[in-house]
């Protein structure tokens, strides 16, 4: 299938600065997901909110936030080539997916290999600049990242497998700014976990008639009967670990005000949440990156 052939329903975006690029280097951008940052955000704020719960010296912080960004797109690149590596079979028989790079045949599984290499080269770049411990979890996550694409075979859980592999920013830039694990790095860790588990949720209601034909489990169809009230318990959850992981950085009350932003903003996408609406779903899904920056602007707000 060409690149530009037209999908009824397909999450790629190959125009914009894709289209402007080689024609050879396109496949590698989309199978990158460049051309959908929403996931890079996604990866990148649980770091951040560690980072920003770690309360190192200003300096500090903001390289460790720089550093964490080039590598969030970086991971996040290589998730995705090993997660269409896995699933190059099954994306051909789902709508939204059929049209990426390897399911379709627009690159071979040993260019994406190749891919794959460079971009874990470059990310063992950024881990090298972190502490030893920082290092420690940051290589341990690659086990989790290899492994995530065959949860959807195996269990009905394969979004709270996404959200302890998504979600591992967290616990990686609290001991990067800290250096030592505690019970706020365990509560922040806990609250980026949920997190995913509901945004996730949200994200396959997309694909629930097609996952259903292939073979495919995860929470959105096991809790298709009851969608509002499965991703409402995640998202309470989330906030719970939140209100421990402030409470046991003993932030000022300022970070309680700014925290009733994300709540609100979870609130809103259970009330609106449609799972016969793909459109509708990916539109709450890509809410979430307000939310993430959200909570990050409450950590710092509770520094002053």
């Amino acid at each position: 299938m060409e690149l530009d052939q037209k999908i009824p329903f397909t999450d790629m975006k190959p125009d914009g600065f894709i289209a402007q690029a080689p024609a050879w280097a396109r496949p590698y951008l989309l199978l990158a997901r460049l051309d959908r940052p929403t996931g890079i955000w996604l990866l990148f704020l649980p770091g951040a909110w560690g980072i920003l719960l770690g309360r190192a010296s200003l300096p500090e912080t903001l390289w460790l936030l720089a550093l964490f960004a080039v590598g969030a797109a970086i991971m996040r690149a290589a998730g995705c080539v090993v997660n269409d590596l896995w699933d190059r079979d099954l994306d051909r028989q789902v709508r939204r997916t059929a049209g990426r790079p390897l399911a379709s045949g627009a690159l071979a599984p040993s260019q994406a290999l190749l891919f794959l290499f460079a971009l874990l080269m470059a990310g063992l770049c950024v881990l090298l600049q972190l502490n030893g411990l920082a290092q420690i979890l940051g290589a341990g996550s690659l086990l989790l990242v290899a492994l995530y694409p065959l949860a959807k075979r195996v269990t009905w859980w394969p979004q709270l497998v996404m959200g302890f592999t998504f979600g591992v920013g967290a616990p990686v830039g609290y001991a990067a700014a800290c250096g030592h694990i505690d019970a706020r790095w365990a509560a922040i860790y806990g609250a980026a976990i949920l997190w995913d588990l509901g945004f996730d949720t949200i994200y396959g209601f997309q694909d629930i008639e097609d996952d259903a034909v292939v073979g495919v489990k995860s929470t959105s169809r096991r809790f298709a009967h009851m969608p509002r009230r499965f991703v409402g318990l995640a998202y309470g959850g989330m906030l719970a670990c939140l209100v421990l992981a402030i409470s046991a950085a003993r932030l000022s009350p300022l970070a309680w005000v700014v925290l009733v932003v994300p709540a609100g903003l979870l609130f809103t996408q259970v009330e609106q949440l449609a799972i016969g609406d793909p459109a509708g779903c990916l539109r709450l899904f890509k809410l979430n990156r307000a939310v993430g920056l959200a909570v990050a602007a409450a950590l710092i707000a509770g520094r002053f």
